[in-house]
């Protein structure tokens, strides 16, 4: 049974990428292989980097790309208010799409895979984690589930009963950035059943403050999917993974109150940072000498030497997102004077 890792990328994250990549065969083994799901079009940074790794392939089934973007199309225009409320943050629909190609996952070349968002490092082995995959379909390690439900299932409390008892609602939530499981672990049968709770009204549970992650969420949780997560089965060894935590670093390895962590997460973190910090530029990124570590441990010569950007670059970026500010306010004006008119 092959087992691998998936990831999804795109020029714009190129030096997360390889960051990413150099932690995995740092701390996860160089033999690992790895595949490379396109975010869009924009790959030729990241062809090149491909190219030059034995163990790393880019995902090319253009079918199956289509098959799960439709699938997402579908799922989400059964939501009865996501198209104005996305309309109203001016939010795309090729930027919705692409988020859900990480589903991709599951036609892939892996029996097994775990799969890891750009903006990750892999810190800790994941011989668990394959491990556990032979006992469960779904294996997660994160306190998401401590956050606020809202964020995944955005109803009433009597509305998420009919997804399941607040235990197994509670139980099942995890961060679309990292998880585990299983080739054709959603078959068409399935997910045209999915399809048909969606329709039923229960898309009106599903929250839109994210893209990917609530409907994901809802797929494992309404297909009564085995589940495990590290962070609440095992709690009293489980480490964290978010880069908000107090970790403890040592040779570039992280550690939790002891135990070395198994991913860390740049959630939310904009990719411009890490841009910036690779062209040189003095930039505030939490655990920044760990990431600039994987980041040229191949090419330790051109790890930058960091200093603050120029006046000119600073006044540069402050005009563009004032300017960039006043269009979003003028566009989000004129969409709801639209809606009002229609």
């Amino acid at each position: 049974m092959t087992e691998g890792i998936y990831t999804l990328a795109n020029d714009v994250v190129y030096d997360q990428l390889v960051a990413l990549l150099n932690s995995i065969e740092a701390n996860a083994g160089k033999e690992i292989p790895v595949c490379v799901i396109p975010y869009d079009s924009r790959l030729d940074k990241v062809r090149a980097e491909v190219a030059a790794r034995k163990n790393v392939t880019l995902f090319d089934d253009t079918a199956s790309i289509a098959y799960w973007e439709d699938f997402a199309t579908q799922a989400w225009k059964t939501h009865p208010r996501a198209e104005k409320v996305w309309q109203e943050r001016g939010m795309s629909q090729a930027y919705r799409l692409a988020r859900h190609r990480k589903l991709c996952a599951f036609d892939g070349p892996f029996d097994k895979f775990i799969y890891f968002d750009a903006d990750t490092l892999a810190i800790g082995a994941l011989d668990e984690v394959y491990q556990k995959l032979d006992e469960y379909d779904w294996v997660t390690n994160d306190f998401q589930y401590k956050s606020d439900v809202k964020y995944i299932f955005e109803a009433s409390e009597e509305e998420r009963l009919k997804l399941g008892s607040p235990e197994e609602v509670t139980s099942h939530i995890f961060c679309s950035g990292w998880f585990a499981s299983k080739k054709g672990m959603f078959n068409p049968v399935k997910l045209a059943n999915l399809l048909e709770k969606l329709k039923a009204g229960e898309a009106n549970t599903i929250s839109l403050q994210c893209i990917d992650q609530p409907l994901l969420n809802y797929m494992v949780l309404r297909s009564d999917i085995s589940y495990y997560n590290f962070a609440y089965h095992g709690i009293d060894e489980a480490t964290g993974s978010h880069w908000s935590s107090k970790f403890e670093t040592v040779d570039n390895v992280l550690y939790d109150r002891g135990r070395r962590i198994t991913y860390l997460h740049y959630m939310s973190v904009p990719s411009s940072k890490f841009t910036q910090l690779c062209a040189g530029e003095d930039v505030d990124i939490p655990y920044r000498d760990v990431f600039l570590h994987y980041r040229y441990l191949k090419l330790p010569e051109e790890r930058p030497q960091l200093k603050a950007p120029s006046l000119f670059v600073r006044l540069q970026r402050s005009a563009s997102r004032f300017i960039k500010q006043k269009v979003a306010n003028i566009q989000h004006r004129w969409r709801k004077l639209t809606n009002r008119l229609t």
